[in-house]
């Protein structure tokens, strides 16, 4: 596993010659040892296709490549940093919400469901817009961000789970989403205006969730 956490907003990953990953601009706190950064114009493993679709899609978070031999530290604006590992599956996650992935995954993008990407979804209720939601796949480890710390769901065909939007950080497995309006707590409350929206995911799979609805 490329990351070791040293605190619930920071992890340290170690980096090899011969090996590279990729992380967020500005996302580097420290490093020890010879170890470069370059910006990332080729959308990571995905490639330029990868690059187009998320400029396409408005999610064109800046990447830098991380090279050579020595220990870098992670982290972002004081967020909570959760690491989820793969071995095999994909992984979809709202692209400003990856903090760094291992270089072995591939990455791409989604369309995913009518309006396309999760927070997606809602603008394109308002907008109509179809959005993206990045993948990636493969085997290795990915750090993502979240506020409040994450918790993670998992999702049966008996059980699925329904998430408010601004708390979804990110899913994987053989997962359907499908959003909803619903009378919310909020209305009830006063809290909110107009139809509440909830994202149902079923399947079989893991959704995370953030503990603050608060955006990044």
């Amino acid at each position: 596993m490329p990351f070791t956490a040293l605190n619930s907003r920071m992890v340290q990953a170690t980096i090899t010659p011969g090996q590279r990953m990729f992380s967020q601009r500005g996302a580097m706190l420290a490093y020890r040892g010879e170890v470069s950064f370059t910006p990332n114009i080729q959308g990571g493993q995905g490639g330029i296709g990868s690059m187009i679709g998320r400029r396409i899609a408005g999610e064109a978070t800046p990447l830098m490549t991380v090279e050579g031999s020595g220990t870098v530290m992670f982290g972002h604006g004081g967020h909570h940093v959760h690491v989820v590992d793969l071995t095999g599956e994909t992984l979809y996650v709202e692209a400003d919400r990856l903090l760094a992935f291992d270089g072995s995954l591939q990455q791409g993008t989604m369309f995913m469901g009518a309006q396309g990407g999760v927070m997606g979804m809602v603008r394109g209720q308002v907008t109509g817009q179809g959005l993206f939601t990045t993948t990636l796949a493969g085997v290795g480890s990915a750090a993502v961000m979240a506020h409040g710390g994450v918790l993670e769901l998992p999702i049966t065909p008996q059980r699925p789970v329904h998430v408010d939007p601004q708390a979804y950080v990110a899913h994987r497995g053989e997962v359907r989403n499908k959003l909803s309006t619903a009378l919310g707590w909020r209305d009830m409350v006063g809290r909110g205006s107009g139809e509440a929206f909830q994202l149902e995911l079923s399947g079989q799979g893991t959704v995370y969730v953030q503990a603050s609805e608060e955006k990044l």
